[in-house]
């Protein structure tokens, strides 16, 4: 099983198909609306702003897992995220990522590319890098800021 094939469904339901992303680089992050970190939707549009037209695809997973700082529901999560950051971006529905109930996007991105961090997502806003072929790049602490990984994106753009 390939990144390829997974698939989630949007906060309004629609299934969202990995599969449909196929010669994209992907910037999948784990979101939070009421963390110390939320600032970083900025960073996060502004990246799809200038290179979605490029092939960059940002995917939002908003996740309560850690502090229960996505306190929203699917529905509220958007509109908040629209309201207060601009997010224009793709979001899906809440989720889990880790544990028993972890989603399998996570399960695979965990089981793929561990790091100095474990098998664990530690915190909200980490970040996986997929390239065009559905490859992992990188996987990136939360506490980097969206824009610092610019070049990294370029480089596998322009691959």
């Amino acid at each position: 099983m390939g990144f390829y094939d997974l698939e989630i469904n949007t906060p309004s339901g629609q299934l969202l198909k990995m599969n449909d992303l196929q010669g994209k680089v992907v910037l999948v992050v784990n979101t939070a609306t009421k963390c110390g970190l939320t600032p970083q939707f900025e960073g996060l549009e502004k990246l799809h702003q200038d290179y979605k037209d490029k092939g960059l695809v940002v995917i939002g997973f908003p996740c309560n897992q850690f502090k229960s700082q996505e306190p929203e529901t699917n529905e509220s999560m958007v509109s908040t995220c629209q309201i207060n950051h601009g997010v224009t971006f793709q979001l899906t529905e809440k989720i889990d990522v880790n544990g028993d109930n972890a989603h399998p996007i996570y399960k695979y991105l965990k089981k793929e590319l561990g790091s100095l961090l474990g098998s664990q997502i530690k915190w909200n806003f980490e970040k996986f890098l997929i390239s065009k072929t559905g490859e992992i790049v990188d996987r990136v602490l939360p506490t980097v800021k969206p824009e610092s990984m610019e070049e990294m994106i370029l480089q596998e753009l322009n691959k």
